[in-house]
This record gives structure tokens, C-alpha cells and sequence, in this order.
């Protein structure tokens, strides 16, 4: 059946008697008769060949229909409102637009709380669903095309549109009992004999990984993850040996028990993209949320360039053992 043949206003009158599962209370919600609410019911009724409300006691319950119906409706009323509300112009203090960005668990960690404190205070209405990186996502364009905005390491060919917004380097994290550490170092030779835990994100390996592979070192690998954030808690109580990005150093060692020391090599770089499809590059709203990141990244690299003036030895203070 086509759209042209049902009237697309049921969907409204689905939705409020789906949620509120009540015929006056959804009446009331629509500025509608009960009257009028229950000849919607009993017209969706008769598209649906199903109940939808069925009464169970003194209350309504959903059917199973209805229950799958439900997020269905939601989603694409969501989507209809989007649709017409789309203009040339943006203005982020009245926009309810909703943004998909997908990320490594390392930029949700220390990008998501600042982007969210600066558009709550531009853009209260907007929405940002963050979706985490997995399999395929880096050597697909597709994935670009369902969402907003992918914030990944730079240096894994993705197609699309590509702008660097954050910079970090790596550090070493170890147990502060590992022997290997007794002056507050590592060498390249405890880097090439120790075991790793290392964080495995797509087919290519991390700047830090193909620093390693350059001087010879090929590692050990004991423990593998698809992401950063879960590394200072497996090395933990153990001999393991894990490269991260300093920011993430710095936000676990109040939670996990780490030494976090330099590596025995010059700074690695870690430079974190945001990608985009061609098809967004001139659309107002998405100029205005790259902007968001833009201004963000920025702020976070104001933050480590202070640090870095203050403090000779590591680009934070107390980047240190962990008691």
C-alpha cells in the first residue's frame, strides 16, 4: 500500500496512544476528543489487523505488534520532523536536530564531556547519539553515509572528507611493582621482551605500533583489545606492558593501580580526525557541529600546550606511579 493511500496523520495519533496507552490520555496530549481518539484507534485497528491496546484489568497494554510498532513510529515521526524543519539557514539555539557520531573509546574518554558542555550551552535542543568504532568501519564508506561524523586516528584511509581536531602522544603504562621500572624507565629492549596488551582498532596499526615495527620491535602481544580505555586496568597486577595516548593515562590513574612512564623512543604522535561524507560538506548544520569539535579539539590543545611549558618531564602533572 502506498503512502498516498493512508493518511499520515494516524501516525501522530499511533504514537501518543502507543505511549501513553490511554485513549483520553493521548486525546488530551493531541488536543483531541476521545471521541475523535477513538476513531483513530479503531481506523489503525483496521489497517494493523490488530488490536494495539488490548485492556488488562483496569489498564491498556500493548499487543506484540504494538510493541514493535512503537520505536518504529517514534523513529520516523522523529525523522518526518527533521525533514521539514531542514532549511538552509541553522540556528542552533532553536534546532532539535539529532547527530550520529561514531568514535574511538579514547575521544569519547576526553572529547565527549567538553563538545557536550559547549552545545548544551549554544544548542539545549540538540541531540548527539556517540556510536563506538567497530569492525569494517574504517575501510567502508558506507559508514560515513549513515553518520555525521567518524572521529578516528588519522592515518587509516578513510574516504571522505577529513580534518585533524586533537593531537595527544603515547606513554607506557605498567604495574608499579614491575621490576622493569625500578628508575621510572623502559628500554627498547624491555619494550621488545615484555608482553603487551594493545589496542587492535581496524586492519592498520597504530602510530605507536608502526613506530615499533620502524625500530625493529616487533611485540610480544598477549592481551588484545578493540579500544584504549579498558589497557591501565590489564596491566594492572600483572607484566604486561601497554602504549597509550597520555590524556587516557591521565584520566584512569586515579582508578586503575599504573605507572605511567615515557617511552624509550621520541614522542609518537597521536592525531585524531574527524571524517565526513562529501554529500554534508556545505550543509549549515554540519558546518556548525564540525565547528563544535573544531573549537573543542582546540581548547584540549591549548590544555596540553600549557602543560607542557610548566612541567619538563610529562605533558601532566602527576603522571606518575600510582600507590
Amino acid at each position: 500500500m502506498g503512502l498516498g493511500a493512508i493518511d499520515l496523520n494516524l501516525l501522530v495519533a499511533l504514537e501518543a496512544l502507543l505511549e501513553e496507552k490511554n485513549v483520553t490520555h493521548a486525546g488530551v496530549r493531541l488536543s483531541t476528543s476521545q471521541s475523535a481518539m477513538s476513531g483513530s484507534l479503531a481506523r489503525l485497528r483496521r489497517h494493523f489487523n490488530d488490536e494495539l491496546l488490548i485492556r488488562v484489568g483496569r489498564e491498556y497494554e500493548l499487543t506484540p505488534l504494538a510493541e514493535r510498532l512503537l520505536p518504529v513510529v517514534q523513529a520516523s515521526l522523529h525523522k518526518a520532523e527533521e525533514a521539514l524543519s531542514l532549511t538552509r539557514h541553522f540556528d542552533p539555539g532553536r534546532s532539535r536536530q539529532r547527530f550520529s557520531v561514531v568514535m574511538s573509546d579514547y575521544v569519547m574518554t576526553v572529547l565527549v564531556e567538553p563538545l557536550l558542555r559547549v552545545i548544551a550551552e549554544e544548542a539545549p535542543g540538540v541531540r548527539l547519539d556517540f556510536h563506538p568504532i567497530v569492525d569494517g568501519q574504517l575501510e567502508n564508506e558506507t559508514h560515513l553515509r549513515c553518520h555525521d561524523l567518524m572521529i578516528v586516528p588519522l592515518g587509516y584511509q578513510l574516504p571522505g572528507v577529513s580534518e585533524a581536531v586533537m593531537h595527544d602522544r603515547f606513554v607506557c603504562l605498567v604495574d608499579p611493582d614491575n621490576p622493569r621500572v625500578a628508575d621510572g624507565r623502559l628500554t627498547l629492549r624491555d619494550l621488545a621482551e615484555m608482553p603487551h596488551a594493545a589496542c587492535a582498532i581496524g586492519k592498520s596499526h597504530t602510530p605507536v605500533g608502526r613506530q615499533l615495527e620502524t625500530l625493529g620491535i616487533t611485540p610480544r602481544v598477549q592481551v588484545s583489545t578493540p579500544g584504549f580505555s579498558v589497557l591501565p586496568f590489564l596491566v594492572s597486577g600483572t607484566d604486561l606492558v601497554a602504549l597509550v595516548p597520555e590524556r587516557l593515562a591521565r584520566r584512569y590513574e586515579g582508578f586503575a593501580r599504573c605507572a605511567v612512564v615515557p617511552t624509550p623512543f621520541p614522542d609518537v604522535p597521536l592525531v585524531e580526525a574527524m571524517y565526513w561524507h562529501h554529500n554534508r560538506h556545505t550543509d549549515p548544520a554540519h558546518r556548525w557541529l564540525r565547528e563544535m569539535v573544531r573549537t573543542v579539539g582546540a581548547s584540549l590543545g591549548q590544555e596540553i600546550a600549557a602543560a607542557d611549558a610548566s612541567h619538563d618531564e610529562s605533558a601532566f602533572p602527576g603522571l606518575s606511579a600510582a600507590s
